[in-house]
């Protein structure tokens, strides 16, 4: 069985407003950078205090989605049993602004799933992303079969790979791309959520690649499940 689209679970929007106040200085700010430098994030302690309200409101919409809706992994495979999903404590340190650096030429590439199916996708561009000092670049994908596709992804590994979260690594939905190529993005690793293959043996996901490993540990988004 397929894992689903990444992003399915994730039914809780960023409020437009709080995009729109990060997006409007930051485009401006991003007038004399350099191609691969990092944006800065600082939030005000009102808009610091939003998005964690957001992140939680997020979570609590995910574990309702596990508990009762039919898409649900835990409804669907009756082997499992849904215990509740283990979460980092909101942590605004993984909360990064950056536009969508475009490949002039975007590859395709093939990214295999757990059951060692090929996946054709998209290598569209990429975000840079700023922590404790080092900046970092983040691939962003779409689906090879339908590049019009306006869905973002990214999925990666990091340091807790294997240890705190799931060892195939985690996957982050940006949503649709927005056409203005000035435009900031908002991305919250506080959202990095286990594919269904961490769950059930009835899915498979895709497995991201040695280059989409971030250097660091990201203690923020699921941790591994366990009954």
């Amino acid at each position: 069985m397929e894992n689903p689209k990444p992003g399915i679970v994730k039914k809780f929007n960023r409020n437009p407003v709080i995009l729109l106040a990060f997006a409007i200085p930051m485009a401006a700010y991003l007038i004399g950078c350099s191609r691969h430098q990092a944006s800065a994030f600082h939030p005000t302690p009102e808009d610091s205090i939003s998005i964690v309200r957001e992140i939680l409101a997020h979570r609590a919409e995910a574990d309702k989605f596990f508990r009762t809706d039919p898409a649900s992994p835990f409804v669907r495979d009756t082997a499992i049993r849904y215990t509740g999903i283990k979460w980092f404590p909101p942590d605004l340190r993984y909360c990064f602004n950056s536009p969508l650096f475009r490949y002039d030429r975007p590859a395709q590439t093939t990214i295999y799933g757990t059951k060692g199916e090929p996946r054709p996708s998209l290598r569209y561009g990429y975000f840079v992303i700023s922590f404790e000092g080092k900046e970092y670049r983040l691939d962003v994908y779409k689906p090879a079969k339908d590049p019009s596709d306006p869905h973002l992804s990214i999925w990666f590994t990091d340091q807790t790979s294997g240890h705190e979260t799931y060892h195939v690594g985690r996957y982050v939905d940006i949503g649709n791309e927005n056409p203005d190529a000035r435009y900031v993005y908002f991305i919250d690793l506080n959202d990095a959520y286990n594919p269904y293959c961490a769950y059930s043996a009835l899915y498979s996901c895709a497995v991201p690649t040695k280059d989409d490993h971030l250097d660091f540990p990201v203690r923020a988004g699921e941790m591994n499940y366990s009954e």
